[in-house]
């Protein structure tokens, strides 16, 4: 009765531990499957706020710099495809429909347009300037605008004449510390950037809005701009009057400004601010609501994994094309102004 007792028991343990054996087994399998993070695509849409063909081969290099950082956060990521976009709404839909996982350089206006559809992970840090006055004449000292070693989070657009006759003649009046009048800029040939660009489009319609009850729409004689370089041909070459541009552009472009676009003298000599923005915060890093790889554990290896190349040597050759030092986490708040002054240009376009 003991011995038959005594087997079943002994039974009865060899079949628990047998269950006990295969449940581990089954766990171990199940954590090795759930450690396998394996990315078979990751899409990447540059926004061209640069000559388009500068970001294509500055940014070549990154698919293997982030598959390499990725890897360190866990991610077998096999292929990273990088383009750059015919402009800032061609990226915004490629996240919104998941064409694209990721958006590169976004402005904060650009994201402002497709909100629900994206989410902002990171914000670009950049050197602060030695010019940042309100006050547009104090741009043009002749003077080149500088670096300096503190990292700034936002920046300011600012609206550039050229050497044509009319924008020699706003320039001139600026300097001479005079007001502008409406009178004085609707008639110039204005080049602008696409609709969401924060420094080409929007935030020049809200200082028109805010200095003469005018919006960009109201302007009689307008183009657009694919690139801030094509736009500096045009005003080197007096095709039009008036640019508005991120605060640095023309550093970006001054030995472009006498050898690509054949001025003779300096972009500091020929050219002058007549208006000057509030701050814009920086260009964004977006994800895409759509994209089918975008989950919110890949999300935080992709902050981590950018943050980490950008402060590689190679890492920071790729970003210089867009001026970015490094990376910040973000969140939606952050760009609440951008929001509102994206409301503010559709209640008027109404």
């Amino acid at each position: 009765m003991k011995k038959g007792l005594t087997r079943g028991l002994v039974t009865a343990g060899v079949a628990l531990f047998a269950v006990a054996a295969l449940a581990a087994c089954g766990s171990k399998s199940s954590d090795k499957k759930s450690e396998d993070k394996t990315i078979d695509d990751l899409k990447i849409s540059f926004v061209p706020s640069r000559n388009p063909d500068d970001i294509a081969v500055a940014t070549k290099p990154m698919a293997s710099l982030l598959q390499d950082e990725l890897k360190k956060q866990g991610y077998n990521v096999k292929k990273v495809d990088v383009s750059v976009g015919t402009n800032f709404e061609a990226v915004g839909e490629a996240l919104a429909s998941g064409a694209a996982d990721v958006g590169y350089g976004v402005p904060g206006s650009t994201y402002a347009l497709y909100k629900d559809d994206v989410n902002v992970i990171l914000t670009a840090t950049r050197a602060g300037l030695n010019k940042d006055s309100s006050d547009a004449k104090d741009w043009n000292d002749g003077k080149a605008t500088e670096p300096t070693d503190k990292q700034a989070t936002s920046y300011r657009s600012i609206l550039v004449t050229g050497p044509s006759e009319k924008g020699q003649a706003l320039a001139k009046k600026v300097n001479a510390g005079e007001k502008l009048t409406w009178n004085d800029l609707k008639d110039a040939n204005w080049g602008l950037s696409s609709t969401t660009s924060a420094a080409g489009y929007v935030y020049p319609s809200l200082w028109l809005n805010d200095n003469f009850k005018h919006t960009v729409t109201d302007l009689a004689h307008t183009v657009t701009i694919d690139s801030y370089g094509s736009g500096l041909a045009r005003l080197a070459s007096g095709q039009i009057d008036v640019l508005p541009m991120y605060a640095d552009a023309r550093r970006d472009y001054a030995d472009a400004w006498t050898s690509t676009y054949g001025q003779k003298e300096s972009i500091w000599a020929e050219t002058n601010v007549i208006g000057v923005t509030p701050a814009i915060y920086n260009d964004g890093i977006l994800v895409s609501k759509e994209s089918k790889i975008m989950t919110l554990d890949f999300q935080k290896a992709l902050q981590a994994a950018i943050k980490d190349m950008a402060k590689t040597d190679e890492g920071k050759k790729v970003l210089a094309v867009y001026s970015h030092e490094g990376y910040k986490d973000a969140k939606e708040s952050d760009y609440k102004s951008e929001f509102a002054a994206e409301q503010l240009l559709q209640k008027n376009a109404k």
